[in-house]
Order: structure tokens, then C-alpha cells, then sequence
């Protein structure tokens, strides 16, 4: 009989929990929708502002096609230089474990909380006519700021911290006794990099490279403070929206629309392949098979 009121006050809590928990379940879908709303509508409001038929016309201006050019000139370069520099630099950090790895991960990073303005000004001061390096450059006849060049060194400066964390971070993942298991088989350093720790990273670093790519064709502070937005020279996309705002909004909106089919586009490829690279079946996607022996 004692057992009776035990099983009442079970079943009154199992109740209350059921009903906690479904409390807990519409909380947190309401939450959801909510934040998705807020984050999708001015995404949305761009195509729905002006029609798809007005938007592609847009596209079509002198201003925007000059701005279309400069950004993937420009984007083109830093990602190559992003790439070229940035993925030894990751390489070194992921395989050190001392505090000069601290120091250097948190130069690394640094960009990332840099406000926008403060780096133009940064790069102004190191690169322009009257910086640390401008004599040098001006020696050699070479005038960075203001131009090509300036474009190229301001996207590589904010993006390339994107490509160079998650690197880090992909190549921390390679399970290390794989690359042990190379060098004991008489590979060197340089051959364990090609040919076991990029194959075994490349999901990261593709996903890294898309996310500098992303930050890069959108970069506007540091761009516009060391290159300025001179027509067909500088101005990138972004430099584009801000001066068609007030001229013509229907270009600003197009430009923006490009701007957000491009930064999806981008963020899908990565998802598409980083899934296609996880059901891959070798572990090492560049390794030679081995036929099975008789």
C-alpha cells in the first residue's frame, strides 16, 4: 500500500516533465523562427524591392561591370597569395606546441577583431607614400596605395585570418600517426605535407579558403581607407553599393543581390564538398591502391 502514493507522485512528475518538455520544445522552435525571420528578411527584401528583371538590367551599368572586374581581379590574387603563404604558416602552427605558437596564432587572429578602419589605417601607414615601407616602394617606382595593389594587400589582410584558423584547425585533426607512419617509411617533411596532411585536411581548407573568399569580395572598411574607390581602379563591389546608394539604388541593389547569390553559392559548395569528402573510402585520397594479392 505504501507503494501507492510513490507511483502517484512518479507519474506527477513524469507528467510535469512531459509537459516542461514540450514547453521547452515550442520555446525553442518559436526561438528559432524568429532568429531565421530576422536573418532572412533583408536578405529577402533585396530581391523583393525591385524585380529580377530590373535587378539584372542593373547588373549591366558601366559602374557595376568596372566594380565586377576589380573584385575578381583583386580577389583572384589575394586568394593565390592567401593559399601560397597561408597554408605552410597553418602547417607550422598545427605541428608546434610551444608558447611562440600562442604568440603566433594570436597575430594570426588579430585582423579578426581589428575594426575595419583601424586596419586601412594600419595598412596606410605601413604601405602609403609617407609609411614605414613607402620610401622603399617609392625607390623602386612602385606606388601602392590608392591603387590595384592596395586592393589586393587590404582583402589579404582581413581574409586571409578565415583561411589560416580553420587550416590551424583541419590540420590539427589529421590523426598524427599517420604522418608518423610516412616518416617512418623514409618520406620526408616535404612529401608528409603534399601527400598525407593536405589530403587528410583538404575538407578544412577548402572550407577555409570560402570563408576568406566570402570576407574578401565583401570587404569594404580597410579597402576604402588605404585604396580609396576610384572607378574601374579600386572600387570593388562593395565600394560600388556605397557610392550607387545615393546615385542609383536599384544598382546598389543589384550589386547586393550579386553579393548574396555569390557568398551562398559559396557557402554550399563548401557544405556539398565537405560531405562528399567524408564519404570518401581512402584515407588518403591521393594514396595509389594496392591490388589485393593473390
Amino acid at each position: 500500500m505504501a507503494t501507492a502514493p510513490i507511483r502517484k507522485a512518479r507519474t506527477s512528475r513524469t507528467g510535469a516533465g512531459t509537459l516542461g518538455d514540450g514547453l521547452f520544445g515550442v520555446s525553442v522552435a518559436a526561438a528559432t523562427a524568429i532568429a531565421l525571420a530576422f536573418l532572412l528578411l533583408p536578405v529577402v527584401a533585396i530581391f523583393l524591392r525591385v524585380p529580377p528583371g530590373d535587378l539584372i538590367d542593373a547588373l549591366g551599368t558601366d559602374a557595376a561591370q568596372k566594380a565586377l572586374i576589380v573584385t575578381a581581379e583583386t580577389n583572384a590574387i589575394s586568394m593565390l597569395l592567401i593559399l601560397v603563404f597561408g597554408t605552410p604558416t597553418a602547417y607550422w602552427v598545427a605541428t608546434r606546441r610551444s608558447r611562440a605558437r600562442d604568440l603566433v596564432v594570436t597575430l594570426i587572429e588579430l585582423p579578426l577583431v581589428l575594426p575595419p578602419a583601424v586596419a586601412g589605417i594600419g595598412l596606410l601607414a605601413a604601405f602609403g607614400r609617407l609609411g614605414l615601407l613607402g620610401g622603399t616602394f617609392d625607390a623602386l617606382g612602385i606606388d601602392i596605395a590608392f591603387t590595384k595593389i592596395a586592393v589586393v594587400l587590404a582583402v589579404t589582410f582581413v581574409a586571409s585570418p578565415f583561411y589560416v584558423r580553420t587550416a590551424v584547425s583541419a590540420l590539427e585533426a589529421v590523426d598524427p600517426t599517420l604522418p608518423a607512419a610516412a616518416r617512418t617509411l623514409g618520406a620526408g617533411q616535404a612529401r608528409v605535407f603534399f601527400r598525407v596532411a593536405l589530403p587528410l585536411s583538404a575538407g578544412g581548407l577548402g572550407a577555409g579558403a570560402a570563408l576568406a573568399f566570402a570576407r574578401g569580395i565583401g570587404e569594404f572598411g580597410a579597402t576604402i581607407m588605404f585604396a580609396g574607390s576610384l572607378e574601374g581602379v579600386t572600387q570593388t563591389l562593395s565600394l560600388a553599393i556605397y557610392e550607387q546608394f545615393d546615385v542609383d539604388f536599384d544598382v546598389a541593389l543589384a550589386i547586393s543581390g550579386l553579393l548574396v547569390i555569390i557568398s551562398a553559392t559559396t557557402l554550399l559548395l563548401v557544405k556539398v564538398f565537405t560531405r562528399w569528402r567524408s564519404t570518401s573510402t581512402s584515407p588518403i585520397p591521393f594514396a595509389a591502391s594496392t591490388p589485393p594479392s593473390a
